[in-house]
């Protein structure tokens, strides 16, 4: 990933063009997938984790790219990779303890380094480096024992290997003079996605990104370049509830069980990487806790706890998961702001949680003043900003019983007629981070999906 707002920007138009030809292929997701696109649309928040030999320079996971650093070069990053403070056990009972239900870790970035024990590639976590651990394995028998479920991200591009070939619009500078054969990365990929998927438990979602590299030729995005329909049938084949996520910023191939949207909520576009429709699947938002998805020793701009629960609260307003990103230190610890900052997420959840986990998106559409969300006949009204003490919800469809604060079970006045219903919040409401108000109606809500 990156922030380069202006490399995806130019690709948009090119994509939205060419998505038609992977989605060819017939899909029928099977009983075990559509009750696993359910958990995970219930899930709401879970943590991304950006980790690899890129994190021992400090600089970011583009850094191979952004510096134009030679393959060989880079490589020597390994001989040096311990990362001695390394707990699995301590991630993911942070995680937990966070309230996240799933944590999503990069098994091998664009930088083509294997964090897993590969039989594909020497140029893994096993056999370059003297850590010699299986970090993969580990995480997954940590997530086992404290019911987090463990999603794989997997780079479709690499900056390394001559068989990426013809080469895409990064990683130019890397040093790969040779020319490999396509057929030969696509095979390998499909290898190493098999021992993913046969040799570390149940998976929830395999993560792909990359995609958006390859644009510039004719069929970047059809079969006959990426054999989407082949590699997702073949994850389908091995782990039928495992979800695929595509982060390739257009709508959805067929195939794909998750519409990913990067550094943006459901039908924005501030970053530039989201300007697709959205569609009827699972929605899940990815985001940095500071500004930089892999290590950066120089980026300390990490955002408050109120916002990024005012993050969380907006995207399941708009029916989204939160995918929140920390990134490793080069020692194998998560930084202590991002674990105060999971700390405190997680107190806000230990009361609060039940008013995102297990909803969907409200029947009253987002506003400046906030979202909501719903289960059964109950609306949850999330206050995100001061306003003025009357709420005007324009849903007249159902008679309301009764509305409370959330946290006390104080009443709240409304008044509700034909044109919807205002609610007169107490005087002591505060959008800190949010205020929720519960809206109980005499007949269960229906979905807006």
């Amino acid at each position: 990933m990156t922030t380069k707002t202006w490399f995806w920007a130019a690709t948009m138009a090119a994509l939205c063009l060419l998505r038609a030809g992977a989605q060819t292929a017939n899909y029928t997701p099977t009983k075990e997938n559509l009750q696993a696109r359910e958990t995970f649309r219930s899930d709401r928040f879970g943590i991304f984790i950006h980790w690899g030999l890129y994190t021992m320079a400090g600089d970011g996971e583009w850094m191979m790219h952004n510096r134009n650093v030679d393959r060989d070069e880079y490589a020597r990053l390994a001989g040096g990779f311990y990362p001695a403070a390394f707990d699995a056990d301590r991630w993911v009972k942070a995680v937990a303890d966070a309230g996240a239900k799933y944590i999503c870790v990069t098994t091998r970035h664009h930088d083509g380094f294997s964090m897993f024990a590969t039989r594909e590639s020497d140029f893994n976590i096993i056999e370059a480096t003297p850590f010699r651990r299986d970090v993969i394995r580990e995480l997954a028998d940590a997530c086992a024992r404290h019911g987090v479920r463990l999603h794989l991200y997997y780079s479709h591009l690499d900056w390394r290997r001559d068989d990426y070939f013809p080469r895409g619009r990064t990683g130019l500078g890397t040093g790969r003079t040779r020319e490999g054969r396509w057929d030969d990365y696509c095979a390998f990929m499909n290898r190493q996605l098999t021992e993913l998927l046969t040799g570390y438990g149940p998976i929830g979602a395999i993560w792909f990104d990359g995609m958006w590299d390859k644009d510039i030729y004719p069929d970047g995005v059809t079969d006959s370049t990426w054999r989407l329909t082949q590699q997702y049938a073949l994850i389908h084949r091995l782990q039928p509830a495992c979800l695929i996520a595509n982060n390739h910023h257009t709508t959805p191939f067929a195939g794909e069980d998750i519409q990913i949207f990067e550094r943006d909520l459901p039908g924005e576009n501030k970053a530039g990487l989201s300007g697709q429709a959205i569609s009827r699947l699972p929605l899940e938002t990815c985001e940095t806790m500071n500004r930089s998805w892999g290590y950066r020793m120089t980026d300390q701009a990490y955002k408050s706890t109120a916002d990024l629960i005012r993050l969380l609260v907006r995207a399941a307003g708009n029916d989204a998961n939160l995918l929140l990103n920390v990134g490793p230190q080069p020692d194998g610890q998560l930084p202590d702001t991002a674990l105060a900052r999971l700390r405190e997420v997680g107190a806000w959840m230990k009361t609060y949680g039940k008013t995102v986990q297990g909803t969907r998106g409200g029947v009253v559409r987002p506003h400046e003043w906030g979202v909501t969300t719903q289960r059964g006949r109950t609306l949850f009204v999330h206050v995100l900003s001061d306003v003025d003490r009357l709420i005007c919800l324009p849903y007249a469809g159902n008679r309301v019983r009764q509305a409370v604060d959330y946290r006390t079970r104080v009443p709240v006045r409304f008044v509700q007629d034909a044109d919807g219903i205002v609610l007169k919040l107490p005087t002591t409401a505060k959008a800190d981070p949010d205020f929720v108000v519960e809206v109980e109606f005499a007949e269960e809500l229906k979905t807006t999906n």
